[in-house]
């Protein structure tokens, strides 16, 4: 059994096949998928687990050399906002739409859903390389 990291199986596997340029989507409880999109659906209940903890244990498996962020996100969640762009330290964060997001979620190798009830808590990693 995995002592540390990300201990979630599927989540674990998805991460273990990103490559370069691939997209993760990380979202509150509320983000609408399209049907076929690839789904780890984490939430348990309101607010657990919650959006940050989530996006910080993903951050610790793989690179990241930019992503997307909603532009309602600064405005309804400015904290939410905030942290993204905390834990994302020189990785360029393009602000976009709401609308634009679910446009680019069937893109991603998958969608990871949180309990967040947090408005607009949904950010889109692309992943970069190590070396």
């Amino acid at each position: 059994m995995k002592k540390r990291g990300l201990l979630h199986r599927e989540l674990s596997a998805v991460v273990a096949g990103l490559g370069h340029g691939d997209l993760l989507l990380i979202t509150d409880a509320g983000f609408p998928l399209l049907p076929g999109t690839r789904l780890i659906d984490l939430a348990v209940c309101a607010n657990v687990p919650r959006f940050l903890d989530v996006l910080r244990a993903v951050l610790e498996e793989i690179v990241v050399e930019g992503g997307y962020i909603a532009v309602e996100t600064r405005g309804k969640s400015p904290h939410i906002y905030s942290e993204i762009q905390s834990a994302l330290p020189g990785a360029p964060l393009e602000l976009i739409s709401h609308t634009r997001m679910k446009e680019l979620a069937p893109r991603v190798k998958a969608a990871v859903r949180t309990g967040e009830f947090t408005p607009f808590a949904n950010v889109v990693l692309r992943c970069g390389v190590a070396f």
